[in-house]
């Protein structure tokens, strides 16, 4: 029996500093969407917050490699309560409305991946695909989760966090952490957007002023000298049953000291990815199922990318780095291609998380109110 089409919202741009690697990894999500299934209704979220009706042909739809924002598109405003009903305003003071049937939010770091926009779903009474408020919220915030998987007995680099009345110097950083190799990241962002490697007072003081240009706190963690940089993909289907992928490792190239946004997006040849990692097969398994470990720690749904580092001299000496809710979908992204890896293709990728979206959003309004 053929299954009616489906209208599905893809939510990409967004007010963070990931605005443009969103475009990218929705422009790989748009192609992966089955047309025969869906209707796909591309919004894109401006700089300013705004949310603007695109057409799946903006940016050169399924052949584009990034999806743009058309000047003069159109507002538009889903209806809390709606159950998708959207409203498109016009210029001319005039109306109309769409409905749509589930939403694909293609959005990193602050206002999108952090359960803000999952709570504004949640009230429009839509499905979404990804982890809810809890899950993503607990994500995005590198103190948090860092201090939740340590209390659930998860191995985490040590770290320090920092806000602008709880500064420290360099010398204190050196000597809660037991090294002179420092990292200095926002709490709460993503494609190493404002990280920075410090190992003496006037780079660390550079690196502070730089992390807090993006987040009002920010963390100093112990650098894993020449670790192994492994990732996993964890999917959640629509019964619940939660899967890791095969593992992949990145290994930056060239200049690149670590895996930075330069060595992610604009440099071709930034990093390697191999995938599979080599590595021995015990040691696969106890990432794999330290991943799952990780997504039931945090509340995670759906989807998400779990970065561990490994010490090359030491395999047992293994740690959680972060967690990623909405993980890049881009063409080299290594959510997609570590599933890709384990003979689950991108458009079937995506039927299991709109799958699950749906079957999540139907449990939830079958629960009682009172």
């Amino acid at each position: 029996m053929t299954q009616p089409r489906k209208t599905i919202g893809l939510l990409f741009g967004g007010r963070s500093a990931e605005h443009e690697v969103s475009k990218l990894s929705a422009a790989n999500v748009l192609r992966a969407l089955d047309p025969d299934r869906y209707d796909i209704i591309p919004i894109g979220i401006g700089r300013d917050g705004r949310w603007l009706l695109c057409d799946s042909g903006s940016g050169g739809g399924r052949g584009a490699t990034s999806l743009e924002i058309p000047e003069g598109a159109p507002q538009v405003a889903l209806l809390p309560g709606g159950g998708g009903e959207m409203i498109v305003l016009s210029d001319n003071a005039g109306s109309t409305t769409l409905r749509l049937d589930a939403v694909v939010p293609v959005l990193h770091g602050p206002n999108g991946e952090d359960g803000t926009v999952q709570g504004f779903l949640e009230l429009a009474n839509i499905p979404y695909v990804g982890s809810g408020v809890m899950g993503s919220a607990a994500g995005m915030d590198k103190d948090v989760a860092k201090r939740l998987l340590r209390d659930n007995g998860l191995p985490v680099v040590p770290f320090l966090t920092l806000t602008p009345r709880t500064r420290v110097d360099y010398r204190a950083a050196m000597d809660a952490l037991g090294t002179s190799d420092l990292f200095v990241k926002p709490a709460n962002m993503g494609s190493s957007v404002g990280v920075s490697r410090a190992s003496s007072p006037d780079e660390f003081d550079k690196a502070c002023e730089r992390a807090f240009r993006y987040d009002s706190k920010v963390l100093v963690e112990r650098s894993v000298t020449g670790a192994r940089e492994i990732e996993c993909s964890v999917l959640e289907d629509a019964a619940g049953k939660i899967k890791a992928s095969p593992l992949g490792e990145i290994v930056p190239a060239g200049s690149h000291g670590f895996y930075s946004y330069d060595a992610k997006y604009i440099d071709a040849d930034g990093a390697l990815l191999r995938i599979p990692a080599e590595l021995p097969a015990d040691l696969a398994r106890r990432i794999q199922d330290l991943a799952i470990e990780t997504f039931r720690t945090l509340s995670c749904e759906g989807l998400a990318r779990v970065d561990f580092f490994v010490d090359p001299k030491n395999e047992h000496s293994l740690f959680v780095n972060e967690v990623n809710t909405l993980p890049g979908f881009t063409a080299i992204s290594m959510y997609p291609k570590l599933w890709e890896a384990g003979g689950l293709p991108q458009s079937d990728l995506m039927e299991i998380l709109i799958g699950h979206a749906i079957a999540r959003h139907e449990r939830r309004n079958g629960l009682a109110l009172i």
